[in-house]
């Protein structure tokens, strides 16, 4: 079933209250030709569905003998408005024209930016009030205060856990070593790297650690 009409600028769609009729591009190739340069549609091809609405017909090629109105074969399509599709284009061009200039400079923008407005033009993020870039800088700054103390915090916690750490490994090895824990505990209730070391290594750990949290003045 036709949905609308292949001519240029023609907006006819199929609807069966109007007394409008679609017709299929002829199967002659001879006439099929004829047809599509009578539309005047570049690089036009047209398709198995493609359909010319009877309005682009003189009443003379139709035959109106039977119950439905069909097209004579040697009917030609010869009524077009070409000037209207040519206009709308034209217009259509002019507004995009009328768009695009919209958005060009005039009058002073055409001049040549000085080097303060280059850099501020390449460099979309400077601020173009001094008092604006000192807010910011504060902010920065207090954002800047704000995570060296929470590093630091973090730093002292981690002080504190390698403390207790080094301390418990110190009393499982001492026990260890007293014979008053079996040999080898170590190896199960701490970390393989910690229960790889040493008693002595641990105990040069501790004293370093301690001499840390308690600076000789």
């Amino acid at each position: 079933m036709p949905t609308n009409c292949a001519a240029a600028g023609c907006a006819a769609t199929y609807d069966k209250h109007i007394n409008v009729s679609f017709h299929r591009f002829p199967l002659d190739p001879k006439r099929r030709k004829e047809w599509v340069r009578l539309v005047r549609r570049k690089n036009f091809v047209p398709g198995k569905h493609t359909f010319l609405c009877s309005k682009h017909f003189e009443a003379s090629c139709f035959d109106l003998t039977g119950q439905t109105r069909r097209l004579k074969m040697d009917a030609v399509p010869t009524i077009f408005d070409f000037c209207t599709h040519i206009k709308s284009m034209k217009l259509k061009s002019r507004n995009l024209l009328k768009k695009n200039d919209s958005f060009t400079p005039t009058g002073p923008c055409h001049l040549k930016p000085n080097s303060s407005q280059q850099v501020l033009l390449e460099h979309s993020y400077a601020f173009r009030n001094p008092m604006e870039a000192k807010k910011r800088i504060i902010k920065l700054e207090k954002e800047i205060a704000s995570l060296r103390r929470k590093m630091k915090t973090c730093l002292q916690r981690e002080r504190r856990a390698t403390r207790r750490w080094i301390k418990a490994t110190c009393f499982v090895k001492n026990l260890e070593a007293s014979n008053m824990l079996p040999k080898g505990i170590s190896e199960h209730i701490l970390p393989a790297a910690l229960s790889s070391l040493p008693l002595e290594d641990f105990k040069l750990l501790e004293q370093d650690q301690h001499d840390k949290t308690f600076p000789v003045l």
